[in-house]
C-alpha cells in the first residue's frame, strides 16, 4: 500500500484518484482521523501533547508486539520452528522502535513533567492491560495485576485467559522436551498462573544445546533470537528507569506506585533466565 502524499503538481497520468464519494480507502484502512483525534489535554502545558502522544504510540506497538509473540507461541505449540522465529524476528524489530519512543520523554526535566504530571491523577503506566499481556507472554506472571482491570470485563478475561496460558518460553521448553531434552516435570506442569522461576535442570538443557552448535543449529538459532528478545526488554526496562530518574527523581510514582525502586527492581530481572545462565557452562 502507498503511503505518499502527492502535491497538487501531479499532472496528467500521474495524478492519483481524489474524489471519493465518501472517506478515503486510505482513511478507511488506517482509520488515521480517529487516531488523531484521540488526544484530549487536561493541561495547558504544551508538553502534555508529547507526552500523550508518546503514551499512545507505546501501547499501538504493545500491542503488534503480542500479536508477534502470540504467533510464535502457537507456532512453537505446532513445532514450527521458523514460523516462530520469523514473528520474534519482526518483534526485535518492534521492540527496537518501542524503546526509541522513550526519546521524546528522555529529556523531560521535573520541572517540564511537573507542569502537567498532576493531569495524569492516578494514572500509570503499570495499569496498561496490553503491557501487562506482554509480560504474562514473558512469563512474568501474577494474578493482582488483574485487579486494576476488574471494572473492564472484557480486558479482564483477556487478561485472565493470558494469565493461565503457557508464555514463550513455556511453549520453547515444551517443545525442548518434545525434541527428547531433559526438561524437568515440575517445570512442563507448573502452574502456568505463578512467575515462571528459574531451573537449574532447564540451563543444563540449555548448555547442552548450545555446546553442540553443528547438531543443534535450529535449537541455538531459537535461542539467540529469544536472548535478542530478552535484551531488547531488558533495555526497554532501563530506559524507562532512566527516562523516570530524570523526571521525578525518587519521588513516590503515579498511581501509588514505588516509581524508580520499582523501576530498579524490574531492571535487574532477566527474562528466559536459563538462556544467559547457561553461557557460564559451555
Amino acid at each position: 500500500m502507498s503511503t505518499n502524499h502527492p502535491g497538487p503538481e501531479a499532472t496528467g497520468a500521474e495524478t492519483p484518484h481524489l474524489d471519493f464519494a465518501g472517506t478515503t480507502p486510505y482513511e478507511d484502512y488506517v482509520q488515521a482521523d480517529v487516531l488523531t483525534h484521540l488526544q484530549h489535554l487536561r493541561s495547558d502545558d504544551p508538553g502534555e501533547m508529547v507526552f500523550l502522544v508518546t503514551t499512545q504510540v507505546m501501547e499501538l506497538w504493545f500491542t503488534v508486539i503480542v500479536h508477534e509473540w502470540e504467533t510464535a507461541a502457537h507456532a512453537l505449540r505446532e513445532d514450527r520452528i521458523p514460523v516462530a522465529r520469523d514473528a520474534l524476528k519482526r518483534s526485535l524489530r518492534e521492540l527496537e522502535a518501542l524503546n526509541a519512543s522513550w526519546k521524546p520523554l528522555a529529556g523531560l526535566t521535573p520541572a517540564q513533567f511537573n507542569s502537567y504530571r498532576g493531569s495524569l491523577g492516578e494514572g500509570s503506566g503499570f495499569q496498561s492491560a496490553m503491557y501487562r499481556r506482554m509480560e504474562f507472554l514473558l512469563g512474568d506472571k501474577s494474578a493482582s495485576m488483574l485487579v486494576p482491570h476488574r471494572g473492564a470485563p472484557r480486558v479482564h478475561a483477556e487478561l485472565e485467559k493470558a494469565l493461565h496460558e503457557p508464555g514463550l518460553y513455556d511453549e520453547t521448553l515444551a517443545l525442548l522436551a518434545r525434541r527428547g531434552y531433559a526438561v524437568p516435570q515440575s517445570v512442563l506442569r507448573r502452574d502456568l498462573s505463578q512467575k515462571y522461576e528459574p531451573s537449574p535442570a532447564v540451563e543444563a538443557v540449555w548448555a547442552e544445546i548450545y555446546a553442540d552448535p553443528d547438531q543443534n543449529a535450529e535449537l541455538v538459532r531459537l535461542g539467540e533470537v529469544l536472548t535478542d528478545v530478552g535484551e531488547l526488554v531488558w533495555r526497554w526496562r532501563n530506559d524507562h528507569l532512566t527516562a523516570t530518574r530524570r523526571a521525578m527523581g525518587s519521588k513516590t510514582g503515579t498511581g501509588g506506585s514505588a516509581g524508580v525502586a520499582w523501576l530498579e527492581k524490574r531492571a535487574t530481572k532477566s527474562v528466559f533466565p536459563e538462556l544467559w545462565t547457561a553461557r557460564s557452562h559451555v
